[in-house]
């Protein structure tokens, strides 16, 4: 065995070590959800459901094209300040891919849920001490972003070559929806999505977001070097995807960003508190 191995083998063990110490502790001081999975399902669910609601109250429901545009038109105009408008460039390297651009339309489109439900049911299951300031942390995430949406709306690179009603016709930036020309499950042009979706709900990137805080969650409680690249993989693979198919810019996954770590923080002292409120209480 060579000294790299054993070294990454010895830090692996501390890593377990210490996590069994947390769980144990964590256990001790009677740390739960306290909720039947039912009872948790149904609360996720509801949270998303008043969630949507919300988000499609506003931004294209109510804000003009123009406005988006413009907003959009700030975004690109701080990356290219700062040497990073490449959204462009790299999408058209992969128009001629069509079963490429496919597979990721189904990321896009699929990903964002499953493996983000499979992470709370999972943690549900194996960490139920750790899971009460995981799921406050995802919701208060998915919570916080309404503020972006409703201040900040902002034009997706997939519309601001379209010419139909949400878009804004600008043809400087002929960004593709990829959705629409290589084929997916669904299709934002769909008149039924665009009644029910808020078109510039863009900033932050809730789908980053989620992927980076399933990548946090999932890392701090698996042992194995594959499953942890994996998860680290996952929100690369999401930004990606989102940049690819014309979704978002770079600057948005910034804003899932720093709402994930406002929702961290905020989740984190929510949970506690109620942790403190039952315990006092029981």
């Amino acid at each position: 065995m060579s000294l790299d191995t054993a070294a990454a083998s010895a830090q692996a063990n501390q890593d377990d070590s210490r996590l069994d110490v947390r769980l144990r502790r964590l256990k001790e001081e009677g740390v739960g959800t306290g909720l039947y999975w039912w009872s948790e399902a149904l609360l996720v669910l509801t949270f998303y459901v008043v969630y949507s609601w919300s988000r499609n109250q506003f931004g294209s429901a109510t804000v003009q094209p123009d406005e988006a545009l413009r907003n959009a038109v700030r975004v690109i105009d701080l990356e290219k300040a700062l040497g990073l408008f490449q959204e462009l460039r790299i999408q058209e390297w992969f128009l001629d891919w069509t079963f490429f651009l496919q597979f990721w339309n189904l990321f896009y489109g699929t990903a964002h849920f499953a493996v983000t439900i499979f992470t709370l049911a999972w943690l549900y299951r194996r960490y139920p001490v750790l899971y009460p300031r995981l799921r406050s942390s995802f919701l208060c995430t998915t919570g916080l972003a309404l503020v972006g949406f409703s201040l900040f709306p902002l034009m997706p690179p997939r519309l601001l070559a379209d010419c139909g009603e949400f878009g804004g016709c600008l043809a400087a930036y002929p960004f593709v929806d990829t959705l629409s020309e290589a084929g997916g499950l669904w299709s934002f042009d769909s008149g039924t999505m665009q009644k029910i979706s808020n078109q510039y709900a863009a900033m932050p990137s809730l789908h980053f977001a989620w992927a980076a805080w399933c990548a946090l969650a999932l890392y701090s409680v698996l042992r194995s070097p594959f499953t942890r690249a994996l998860a680290v993989a996952y929100p690369v693979a999401t930004l990606f995807a989102v940049i690819v198919t014309g979704n978002h810019y770079w600057v948005d996954a910034l804003g899932g960003i720093a709402v994930l770590g406002a929702g961290v923080l905020l989740g984190r002292t929510l949970a506690d508190a109620w942790h403190r409120w039952s315990f006092r209480n029981a």
